[in-house]
């Protein structure tokens, strides 16, 4: 993966859904319904186990996925209302995980919504330019965010993370 270096000089990472967690999400989505998985036959799906689109014939699942619950609870946080789910795409069987290579879904409009320690929204931004870069060390710039959620406009699904304290690592 690409990192983005903010101007304190520290560098961070997209991270994609944690292979354990894709695990679990394999057989109950976070919304409690059993996962079925099925072959992409046109592929274009954005997969979040691995930060690549899906090629015709894979087998991928939609699931249902809280991105900030996981941190909040590693965190002692309490997001409240802002542990929200939504639909993501992960491989239905094994996943070989990121390649590297650039910062995932690039090219098309997104947003970055910044968290703070306590999981709350502390505001966002529209990129309709595709430098998430940017935006991402912009984020990290400012002291009170402790994560950032890139997300795909048209949809407002949850695209990737980048935390501030995975500085250096996946």
């Amino acid at each position: 993966m690409t990192e983005t270096a903010s101007t304190t000089g520290r560098t961070h990472l997209p991270r994609p859904i944690a292979p354990d967690v894709v695990d679990a999400l394999r057989t109950r989505d976070d919304a409690g319904r059993r996962t079925v998985a099925f072959v992409d036959r046109e592929g274009g799906a954005p997969l979040r186990c691995c930060l690549r689109r899906s090629e015709p014939g894979e087998t991928i699942a939609l699931v249902s996925y809280a991105p900030l619950r996981r941190w909040a609870a590693l965190h002692r946080a309490e997001p409240g209302a802002y542990d929200e789910q939504g639909p993501v795409f992960v491989h239905g069987r094994d996943c070989p995980g990121p390649a590297g290579g650039g910062l995932p879904f690039p090219g098309e409009h997104r947003t970055v919504r910044r968290y703070s320690a306590a999981g709350h929204i502390l505001g966002g931004e529209l990129v309709a330019d595709g430098d998430i870069g940017r935006a991402c060390r912009d984020a990290f710039d400012d002291p009170d965010v402790a994560l950032v959620h890139v997300r795909a406009v048209e949809y407002g699904c949850f695209l990737y993370e980048v935390r501030r304290d995975a500085v250096g690592a996946p």
